[in-house]
C-alpha cells in the first residue's frame, strides 16, 4: 500500500550517517524554483512566506546556499530531515531495516520544494509550503506550478488499483489528483471534546504519523487490516461512504 504525508516546517540538520541513500526525482524543477527564491530581498521572502524577520533571514539563507548535487555535509535522507509532530510519532528511529526498505518502496512525503520524495531521497533543508503563492513566469501557484508531474510519477511508482493512504493534509494532498486512483483510504483521527468528536489539528498530526509507522512496521495486505490501529488511545469507530476510517478517542 502506498501512502502520502506531508512534509515538516521543522527540521533536524544534525548529521545522520545512512548508507542507502537515493536523489530527488525532480532536480530541475526544484533549481527552477530556487534560482527565483534566491532573486528575493528579505522583505520580499518575509512577504512571500508570511513569517517574522528571523524565520524569513534563515531560508533566505538556505535558499542562498541551497545547490544541486548537494553537499554530503549539509543534506541528509527526507525522513531524518523532517521533524515536528507527525515525524516525531511515526519515529524513525524506531523502524528496522526491513521497515525502511518497505518505507522507501511505499512511503512518498509531498513537497513544495522537491514536489514528491522518497524517505531516503537526499535533500537539503528548506522551508517552502505547498500554498505559498509563488507567481513567476506566467503560474500562479505552487500547484499550477507542479501540475500533474507528482500525480504521474506517483501513478508509475503504484498500481492505481491498489489501496492508496492519504496522511498528507489538505494543504498537500491537493496538487495529486486523487481521482486518478481507483481506491483511496484517508484515515481521520477525532478526539472527544465540549460534547463532540472533532478533529484536533495537534493531534491528528500525531495520530498521522503514528499510523504511517503503523503501516510501515505491519505491512498490511487489506483495508480490514488497517482498522486494527489502536496506538495513542485512538480506537476504529467506522468506514464512510467518503472511504475515510474514522478513528476516535
Amino acid at each position: 500500500m502506498k501512502m502520502i504525508i506531508s512534509p515538516a516546517k521543522k527540521l533536524n540538520e544534525e548529521k545522520c550517517n545512512i548508507d542507502k541513500t537515493t536523489s530527488i526525482p525532480f532536480s530541475s524543477d526544484s533549481q527552477c524554483l530556487i534560482n527565483e527564491l534566491k532573486s528575493y530581498s528579505l522583505d520580499k521572502v518575509m512577504s512571500l512566506m508570511n513569517v517574522s524577520q528571523s524565520i524569513a533571514s534563515l531560508n533566505k539563507t538556505r535558499f542562498d546556499n541551497w545547490s544541486y548535487p548537494f553537499n554530503k555535509s549539509t543534506s541528509k535522507p527526507a525522513i531524518y530531515m523532517f521533524d515536528g509532530a507527525v515525524y516525531n510519532a511515526l519515529d524513525v528511529d524506531s523502524l528496522n531495516s526491513d521497515d525502511l526498505t518497505y518505507s522507501q518502496e511505499n512511503l512518498r512525503i509531498l513537497s513544495g520544494l522537491y514536489g514528491i520524495l522518497k524517505p531516503l531521497d537526499i535533500i537539503m533543508p528548506y522551508r517552502l509550503e505547498m500554498g505559498t503563492k509563488l507567481k513567476f513566469d506566467g503560474y500562479s501557484s505552487l500547484y499550477e506550478f507542479w501540475g500533474d508531474k507528482i500525480t504521474k510519477l506517483l501513478i508509475k511508482d503504484s498500481d492505481v488499483n491498489e489501496p492508496l493512504i492519504n496522511l498528507a493534509s489538505n494543504e498537500y494532498s491537493k496538487v495529486v489528483d486523487l481521482k486518478k486512483f481507483n481506491n483511496v483510504i484517508t484515515p481521520v483521527f477525532k478526539d472527544f471534546k465540549n460534547g463532540k468528536f472533532k478533529v484536533i489539528s495537534f493531534f491528528a498530526k500525531k495520530a498521522r504519523g503514528a499510523f504511517a509507522q503503523f503501516v510501515i512496521k505491519n505491512k498490511p495486505k487489506s483495508i480490514n487490516d488497517l482498522t486494527l490501529f489502536n496506538d495513542l488511545g485512538y480506537v476504529f469507530n467506522q468506514h464512510n461512504s467518503n472511504n475515510q476510517l474514522i478513528f476516535t478517542r
